[in-house]
């Protein structure tokens, strides 16, 4: 893989970087003012744990069944168009949802958003490998750091509704036309030109590469080791993504009805983890160069492991809200650290073993909900949401598929 030499970025280099950034927070914004308001749709359509998980589960199965068409209309329309299109899709997927009147309904203004959910988060990665081409330099952590920044300002918003007795339509609508406007500003400043030019070395577009993994094994490039360090990233990826969807999903809802937390209260939960795990995300770099991806990863599992067990055996609303914010923080570079893994995997063509780790790990938020819906059903959600501590036990054991710490070597 080759490197670029770090250059001073242009002014058309800064300001696409503002704009991709401005995506990356309206996206993490958006489907997190609905989440805080689980409890208050869950109530309003008399769902049990099990119809809700059900659901809601739609948005990760819509993002499974679009994800692969990402790549197609990236290269017929550009990356910047398709992800602001796409936010503004989200957006009145998310509001559809809000008025949902039958879990039918639901499900199926979920599944949309979904979809468009999952374009839209290829395509501004897309741009912004576009604008970390241009700079010579990683910035892509920064801006999955603006994402769980944007998750955090929208679980906010939805707090604040909440004490101010907001009827949930007027939030949403507000929330739909405020970031849809932010994300046509940012399209101004966006990279010209279309994807996949010379300048921007872009490899092989999802489809394609996913065709590609299915096709090796019969050309006898990949080799068998080669494939299981690909199946054990995903399931670390995935632990990842059972956790985060553990606060989105269900942390207003046993807080509020377990434990007796007021709404506002109850939201606060999700709130905790995703800004844990925007701090984990901001000092991630520096901990992974100094101590390696398989100890951060191990410590990582152990904090989120030991964190929410504590809070699970112990429960209080406090030590609960602690409980997902130590989730958060430890898995906060889990994502990220699979991927990377999965790029440098021999046998593969660089971004195919990113591609598929990407595409996979969203099976973690598709199985979670009504996984845990069941079993809080069955013997209670306290007991559904042992899936958080289980998944920093699978990092623990997992993490040795990741690199170590990198010893720089003296020539003799």
């Amino acid at each position: 893989m080759t490197t670029v030499a770090p250059v001073a970025p242009s002014t058309t280099d800064r300001r696409a970087r503002l704009a991709v950034s401005a995506l990356f927070l309206t996206n993490g914004a958006l489907f997190m003012n609905l989440a805080p308001r689980w409890p208050e749709v869950q109530a309003s359509l008399g769902l049990s744990n099990a119809t809700f998980g059900l659901s809601v589960a739609a948005f990760p199965l819509g993002a499974v069944l679009a994800g692969l068409a990402a790549g197609a209309l990236v290269r017929r329309f550009g990356s910047a168009r398709v992800a602001v299109v796409g936010t503004i899709g989200v957006g009145v997927g998310v509001l559809l949802a809000g008025h949902a009147p039958s879990a039918p309904l639901l499900a199926a203004a979920l599944l949309v958003g979904g979809g468009l959910d999952a374009v839209t988060d290829v395509a501004q990665n897309a741009h912004g490998l576009r604008v970390q081409r241009r700079y010579g330099r990683s910035i892509i952590n920064s801006l999955h750091a603006l994402w769980s920044i944007g998750a955090v300002i929208g679980g906010l918003m939805a707090t604040g509704a909440v004490t101010l007795g907001i009827p949930l339509g007027t939030h949403l609508a507000v929330s739909a036309v405020l970031f849809a406007l932010v994300a046509v500003a940012a399209l101004r400043w966006c990279l010209p030109g279309r994807d996949g030019e010379a300048t921007d070395g872009v490899t092989a577009t999802a489809p394609e590469q996913v065709e590609e993994v299915a096709a090796a094994p019969r050309r006898a490039g990949v080799a068998r080791r080669t494939r299981w360090l690909l199946a054990a990233l995903v399931l670390v990826a995935m632990s990842g993504t059972l956790v985060e969807d553990a606060g989105i999903t269900w942390a207003a809802i046993y807080l509020s009805g377990s434990l007796g937390a007021t709404a506002s209260v109850a939201a606060l939960g999700f709130v905790a983890l995703v800004a844990a795990q925007t701090v984990g995300r901001l000092v991630g770099d520096r901990l992974v160069d100094r101590f390696g991806q398989r100890a951060v990863a191990r410590a990582g599992g152990l904090v989120a492991g030991v964190g929410m067990g504590l809070a699970l055996a112990f429960p209080s609303v406090p030590g609960t809200v602690a409980g997902f914010a130590a989730a958060g923080l430890g898995v906060a570079t889990l994502v990220p650290a699979a991927m990377h893994e999965a790029d440098e995997l021999p046998g593969l063509r660089p971004g195919t073993g990113l591609t598929v780790v990407s595409w996979l790990m969203r099976l973690g938020f598709l199985l979670s909900p009504p996984v845990v819906g069941a079993v809080a059903d069955a013997v209670g959600l306290r007991t559904g949401l042992l899936v958080v501590p289980l998944a920093g036990v699978a990092v623990v054991l997992l993490a040795g598929v990741l690199s170590p710490r990198r010893r720089a070597t003296v020539p003799a």
